[in-house]
């Protein structure tokens, strides 16, 4: 066999190579010079575009092992194992050392790779035994570092440092609503519902890990700044651009126009709608600066390869650890869209109301409605301390009133006893 190294190059770099034909696919997703990747892709892609577009990149890899160690094609490689001329196992085994030696990827992506190898070889009839596979191909242990959600000082802190209102406003939609990133990316102006109480947005199933629609609350701070936000991108500006045939320079006053259909967070619109997947690239880089301003844009083994410890998908935990926090674990699962909380069979009123209790540790920087609703709290409070008072006074006047009518009832005996006496005859 004869091993290529390729270290230090991503898979990015070796997709450079590879031309990407327009087919039934769809030109989102590249094609291979191998058939037996392209069908198994298809397959892929008749079920889920993102899991297609996943697994074709994991298999390159792959491809590329095969194509290194073996000088095959991976239809040649197939044939060869259902034809006993190759050890499934083995196979598995060096794809593991060459992952190991020629990409710089973590334990996680090594493991995900290697399945996704596995079930496409099972795809086309090789006989995997997952006992033997456990045996015979070992892999890394993935070390798995505990992650802390942020605290809710942590947040406004960030939501301080933003300088730009569009980021400003995607940060503090992830840290109330717990939506993952590309979900929140999604959303359209026709989404949101500003006359429900509270107001909702419409997550839509396509964009969803578990391929459902639902519904989600928003509070009154980040109704505000979506409001803030939309007038901002859709204001009145003016424009300079140069004129193509005379080369000058005009400036123009023009404002864009908006549809409902518009991604709230996508400054530019054409008539077909931008990725939300792209999108997530652009506000990934701009909070990447924003947390580096900061100081705290360290990442979680200090390497420079590695993710982040604080990323965006830290304010979903911290949504659900918040809500699990107050005691209504069940309904934060529901909440961040996990398939498995009993809230799914709620009514919408019961959700709306333990909404509203959960509110306040949701808000940020609104910090006269958080007095606001101090406020109103208190005033509960001690309405139900005086009714609580009043319900003790009438009980004792109760309490009273029966020792009273008790002393009356045992006097009124006392006398009947005593003229039952007076009329028995006397006997001498």
């Amino acid at each position: 066999m004869v091993k290529k190294s390729l270290e230090g190059l991503s898979l990015k770099t070796l997709d450079k190579t590879r031309t990407a034909i327009p087919t039934g696919l769809g030109t989102s997703i590249p094609v291979s010079n191998s058939e037996a990747l392209n069908k198994y892709i298809r397959n892929i892609d008749a079920m889920n575009r993102k899991t297609a577009y996943e697994y074709y990149h994991r298999l390159t890899s792959f491809q590329d092992f095969i194509t290194n160690s073996y000088n095959a094609t991976l239809n040649d490689i197939i044939k060869r194992i259902n034809q006993g001329l190759e050890n499934p196992y083995d196979t598995l085994s060096g794809y593991v050392a060459y992952l190991q030696t020629s990409y710089n990827i973590s334990t996680h992506t090594l493991k995900t790779r290697i399945i996704t190898a596995k079930n496409f070889l099972e795809y086309y009839d090789v006989d995997i035994s997952p006992r033997k596979f456990k045996l015979k191909v070992k892999m890394p242990k993935v070390v798995r570092q505990s992650k802390e959600a942020l605290s809710k000082e942590d947040i406004t802190d960030t939501l301080n440092a933003c300088s730009d209102i569009k980021v400003k406003t995607y940060v503090m939609f992830l840290a109330v609503t717990g939506m993952r990133a590309t979900e929140a990316l999604s959303i359209r102006i026709k989404d949101l519902d500003l006359k429900s109480n509270p107001h909702t947005v419409f997550v839509r199933g396509e964009y969803t890990k578990t391929r459902t629609d639902r519904i989600v609350f928003l509070t009154e701070e980040i109704t505000q700044q979506l409001v803030s936000w939309l007038n901002y991108k859709y204001r009145t500006r003016r424009v300079c651009h140069s004129d193509k045939q005379t080369g000058k320079t005009i400036t123009e006053i023009r404002t864009p126009d908006k549809k409902d259909t518009d991604l709230i967070f996508a400054v530019y619109q054409s008539k077909e709608a931008p990725n939300p997947k792209n999108l997530y690239f652009e506000f990934a880089k701009l909070f990447e600066k924003t947390i580096d301003s900061m100081g705290k844009g360290d990442r979680e083994d200090g390497g420079n390869y590695r993710r982040r410890k604080i990323t965006l998908h830290s304010f979903r935990r911290f949504v659900k650890t918040t809500i699990s926090d107050l005691g209504y674990s069940d309904f934060s699962e529901w909440y961040i869209g996990h398939s498995g909380s009993t809230y799914w069979r709620k009514k919408d009123s019961e959700k709306a109301e333990l909404f509203k209790k959960i509110e306040p540790y949701l808000t940020f920087l609104n910090i006269h409605q958080l007095e606001r609703q101090g406020a109103d709290i208190q005033t509960k409070v001690e309405e139900l301390e005086e009714l609580n008072q009043a319900l003790r006074n009438r009980d004792k006047m109760k309490d009273d009133a029966i020792a009273q009518l008790s002393d009356q009832v045992m006097t009124l005996t006392a006398r009947m006893h005593e003229i039952e006496r007076k009329q028995q005859p006397y006997v001498s």
